[in-house]
């Protein structure tokens, strides 16, 4: 019998985990919500990009969305620029006995040694009150940071450091809030963005940092950040805007985990709007983007993970990936003990029904 989910957000991640909820025989799509008034009412294939209607309408509340019973939602729901609401939103949900899997709130990836208390106890709570389980994930933060590297370490005999990076151009990202409003693209370099203000950094990465950490039974003393960025020397446009001359054109940020003095776990981020920008920073494994995770120690690895798609480029790729874990993880969250689970937690996720055989030309 098909799991019965429903879905909240259909922006970038949530519309690619919505088609992939309605074109999954596992699941039976119960109920969309929606924040963006001209969405209520609309179909769900149609939210989702397919060509096909489901009777499935949107609806702009949680109370809607939940008396269709659904036993797990899809959260989606912007996260970056609304966390505790978004926290708030699945404290509600857990309560109500509903499982979430979802993108939305990063900080609950692993909010241990990151969130007080205050934040992660009402959660728990409400796990338990219901009976049911938060995953929370995605691609960096995500399981390019947790899954993929531990994986890898668990081959190893010893480990030194444990370097995890994403090399991209996001010019064809059309997320307008994130990159501008978040990263600070297109901003004067004397403008300091949300994401770089003092802190955040760490406590955005801080969950993939100390997951990292717990995975290698090793404690984080302290996290540190820094980051440079480059104005653009001439005005340009891209998928989510305009950059004007001087605006900020690249980004690179990087956060350390320091165990014995060292920085033994570092996560970096060198993001370009233009291939020809910053030349002699590190350069992706295929054009547009890449995923490197570089392990030190015996035996050392350097793999790089380059994610292509036949419906768009690498941006859409890396979502198209973020969406696949989150759909693709419903069935072992709630089979998972009530609470908030991790990478750590949950078994392997793999993906039985989804094997197709290409069609013949």
């Amino acid at each position: 019998m098909p799991i019965r989910v429903a879905h909240v957000g259909t922006g970038n991640v949530g519309r690619l985990a919505l088609a992939g909820l309605i074109e999954s025989p596992r699941y039976e799509l119960t109920g969309v919500c929606v924040s963006t008034p001209e969405k209520v009412g609309r179909d769900a294939g149609t939210l989702a990009g397919l060509t096909s209607t489901t009777g499935v309408t949107a609806v702009s509340d949680l109370d809607a969305l939940l008396a269709t019973e659904p036993e797990c939602v899809v959260y989606c729901a912007m996260g970056d620029t609304r966390s505790l609401e978004a926290i708030e939103d699945c404290r509600r949900l857990l309560a109500a006995g509903v499982n979430v899997v979802g993108s939305a709130p990063g900080l609950m990836q692993y909010p241990w040694q990151v969130l007080p208390a205050k934040f992660t106890d009402p959660v728990e709570e409400a796990a338990r009150q219901g009976n049911s389980s938060l995953f929370i994930t995605g691609v960096d933060p995500g399981f390019a940071n947790d899954l993929l590297p531990l994986a890898l370490t668990g081959t190893c005999q010893t480990v030194e450091q444990v370097r995890c990076m994403e090399i991209a151009d996001y010019a064809t990202y059309d997320g307008a809030t994130v990159m501008f409003e978040v990263m600070g693209f297109g901003k004067p370099v004397d403008e300091i963005p949300m994401l770089l203000q003092p802190g955040v950094l760490s406590i955005a990465w801080g969950t993939a940092i100390h997951q990292l950490a717990a995975g290698l039974g090793v404690t984080v003393e302290k996290i540190t950040e820094s980051y440079e960025r480059i104005p653009a020397a001439a005005a340009f446009d891209i998928a989510a805007g305009h950059i004007p001359r001087g605006g900020v054109a690249a980004l690179r940020f990087e956060i350390q985990g320091i165990v014995d003095g060292r920085p033994a776990i570092a996560i970096e981020h060198i993001t370009r709007l233009s291939a020809d920008i910053c030349p002699e920073w590190p350069q992706p494994a295929q054009g547009g983007g890449s995923y490197r995770i570089e392990i030190t120690g015996e035996p050392s690895y350097a793999v790089d993970i380059c994610p292509s798609s036949r419906k768009g480029d690498h941006n859409h790729a890396a979502i198209v990936l973020a969406a696949g874990r989150i759909v693709n993880s419903i069935p072992a969250v709630i089979a998972s003990a009530p609470g908030i689970r991790t990478t750590l937690d949950l078994p392997l996720i793999t993906a039985p029904g989804v094997f197709e055989t290409p069609a013949r030309q």
